[in-house]
């Protein structure tokens, strides 16, 4: 992680536009060059972010996933920044628009089947991503589907266990536009199930219907 002075990041700054903020400060900015500044600040005086910054898991995550064949944004450099009381990561972001900003669009009658396919090829490769929602999943250029915001992102050694699936379709079903499209009809319980063998449908059912 490297040390930003805040002449420097006034500089990387400059003519960015604000992606998100809240009462405490900016939280992402687009800089002129396109690229994505992600501030992180410490919530609590003790927290694991003291010995595993925010900044860092995302950036290990990216790599992680970049690892395992899945796309996700391309890391650049991870910044501790004094003169803010924030770490950054600084990246490409990952081309393409997230699925939630595909709703009512047309030519996407496949896009829940094949959600279902890639949710349970990360279940199978032990990745547990509880921020799961249409607003971070992407449909790239290249017709591949990709994961961003992954600062919360965990791995396993092995294909998660049932209770963690199940855990993990609420947080994908949590807002109710997501879960309206995603059970629109049958299509991505089906490719889900017909892709894994660990859950069965009375399970998933108990969970999208409770």
């Amino acid at each position: 992680m490297q040390t930003l002075d805040h002449i420097s990041y006034l500089s990387m700054r400059e003519d960015a536009d604000v992606l998100e903020a809240d009462g405490k400060g900016d939280k992402v900015l687009r800089l002129a060059d396109g690229s994505i500044l992600k501030l992180f600040r410490r919530k609590r005086l003790l927290t694991s972010a003291l010995w595993a910054p925010y900044a860092k898991r995302f950036a290990d995550n990216c790599r992680a996933l970049q690892e395992r064949k899945i796309e996700c944004p391309n890391i650049r450099r991870i910044y501790r920044i004094p003169s803010i009381e924030r770490d950054a990561v600084h990246y490409d972001p990952l081309p393409g628009r997230t699925l939630r900003q595909l709703l009512g669009v047309e030519g996407n009658d496949d896009l829940r089947a094949r959600l279902g396919e890639f949710i349970a090829s990360l279940h199978d490769h032990g990745i547990y991503f509880r921020s799961a929602h249409l607003g971070n999943l992407v449909l790239t250029p290249h017709n591949t589907l990709g994961l961003i915001d992954v600062a919360d992102l965990r791995f396993q050694g092995k294909p998660l266990r049932k209770s963690l699936r199940l855990r993990n379709f609420k947080h994908i079903l949590r807002y109710r536009q997501d879960r309206e499209w995603l059970l629109q009809d049958k299509q991505f319980l089906e490719h889900y199930l017909n892709s894994q063998q660990v859950c069965n449908e009375h399970e998933l059912n108990l969970v999208l219907n409770p």
